[in-house]
């Protein structure tokens, strides 16, 4: 399988509800570095898992949206824990969103899956894969 991989960052601000997450159950900041991973079985005639700058451009453009923002305050995650594991699908299924309406080139069309990591820290990550 090859892969790609593009890297970019987001800072959003949120809390959560549940005594499962203590202090974070008040209002906090968090800055994600976010890594967007593309698979795809045999390369395109171009000899590229995907257009890399595409990638990057449309890894922006999705964490464009959310960066500077409480999550909280946000109509569609209303009532919804905003975790590093939610907003790693919520990132993943809005690149395949924008691979599907061929926003990464036709070449992307060939892609088998994609997965995003929000790393929190040097020491911890979470991830999401989906296939596309």
């Amino acid at each position: 399988m090859f892969s790609i991989t593009v890297r970019d960052h987001v800072m959003v601000a949120h809390s959560f509800r549940g005594e499962v997450f203590g202090p974070a159950q008040r209002l906090h900041g968090a800055t994600f570095v976010v890594d967007a991973t593309f698979r795809r079985a045999e390369l395109d005639e171009d000899n590229i898992v995907v257009d890399i700058g595409k990638a990057t451009e449309e890894l922006g453009a999705v964490l464009s949206d959310l960066n500077y923002r409480n999550l909280d305050d946000e109509p569609v995650f209303k009532g919804i824990n905003t975790s590093t594991e939610f907003l790693a699908k919520v990132i993943a299924d809005r690149i395949a969103d924008a691979v599907h309406a061929g926003r990464l080139g036709e070449g992307a069309r060939g892609l088998e899956g994609i997965a995003v990591s929000l790393h929190e820290s040097h020491v911890a990550w979470a991830s999401y894969e989906r296939a596309l």
